[in-house]
């Protein structure tokens, strides 16, 4: 197993291995990059000019010194994990977020952050823990999880899942507004399929959120990126410096997105995450830098990456029951 995370830190380039920048305050790890951005995840690219670059997306610092004194915590703030999906990039034969990493299937890892972990740390650090948890699963892997949710009555809920991203987002909100109400101020859309962000990058997206009204973590692109309209030639290189890989959670607030709903209802838009949403209602989205360790697990390959970075970072096991 040691040669495994030898082999995959080899592989690995620098920025993408876990360091202490992770655990530093948000205005040292987020200084490293000031220029526009054009954000960029699997599923999609988002371009940005200069003139749209200023109302958009603000890359400086992720959270003030300020903002940081008057975050309280995370009472007003409902997380809404996303587990409907059916991961077919990845050949196996049940959906990824079923699959088994290292101690326990990918999905408990997010459980077992939302919880566990971020409660003790708020607890450790006087700040209000999250005030509801709510997990968009399908309903035919509800039962095998009701031992969980039984667990921790009063703080994790079932969803069922829509038939696109969208819906399944929509049917964690309106759970979520049903179980906690007004007081539920935020909401924090994270996908099951990224086991590894964490409480330092939660932190800041969140606090990022709250005081711009919403933020999605991400980090400079690495790769060169290339622009085709058939598939086959090159149309244009995109500049590096303006690409951005978005990640999860994304944290908009409630009122914000309820109207996006409808706007996106009301003209057939298509969005492809939920800051979109906002983006459509022309409103602006922080940019909040996180880690490349948040990988999201697609293939089977990802797997092993992630076993690699657990491994490094001296995982314990994940038990939720």
């Amino acid at each position: 197993m040691i040669s495994l995370v030898k082999f995959f830190t080899a592989l690995l380039p620098l920025p993408f291995l876990p360091s202490a920048e992770a655990f530093l305050p948000s205005t040292q790890c987020h200084a490293r990059s000031t220029s526009p951005a054009v954000v960029s995840s699997r599923s999609h690219h988002i371009a940005t000019d200069k003139s749209r670059s200023s109302s958009k997306f603000s890359l400086h610092s992720s959270s003030s010194e300020s903002n940081e004194e008057s975050f309280t915590g995370f009472g007003n703030v409902g997380f809404l994990i996303l587990a409907g999906g059916t991961g077919s990039r990845m050949k196996a034969n049940m959906p990824k977020q079923f699959l088994q990493l290292r101690s326990a299937p990918v999905l408990h890892y997010s459980l077992d952050l939302f919880l566990e972990k971020l409660p003790s740390y708020c607890s450790e650090h006087n700040l209000s823990p999250p005030s509801q948890v709510v997990l968009v699963l399908d309903p035919k892997y509800q039962p095998e999880y009701q031992p969980i949710v039984d667990k921790y009555e009063g703080k994790l809920a079932f969803a069922n899942p829509g038939v696109e991203r969208q819906g399944s987002v929509e049917n964690g909100l309106n759970k979520l507004v049903e179980l906690v109400g007004p007081s539920c101020e935020y909401i924090a859309v994270h996908d099951s399929a990224r086991p590894l962000v964490t409480i330092p990058e939660i932190l800041s997206v969140v606090s990022d959120a709250v005081t711009h009204g919403a933020a999605v973590l991400g980090v400079p692109c690495k790769a060169t990126i290339k622009e085709s309209e058939d598939g086959m030639f090159v149309r244009r290189t995109i500049p590096r410096s303006r690409l951005w890989e978005v990640h999860t959670p994304q944290v908009v607030k409630v009122e914000a997105l309820l109207r996006g709903f409808e706007k996106v209802a009301r003209e057939k838009l298509e969005v492809t995450d939920d800051v979109s949403i906002i983006e459509a209602l022309g409103e602006p989205v922080k940019l909040t830098r996180g880690e490349y360790t948040n990988l999201k697990i697609t293939t089977p390959e990802d797997m092993d990456v992630a076993e690699a970075i657990l491994l490094d970072r001296g995982q314990g096991d994940v038990k939720l029951l």
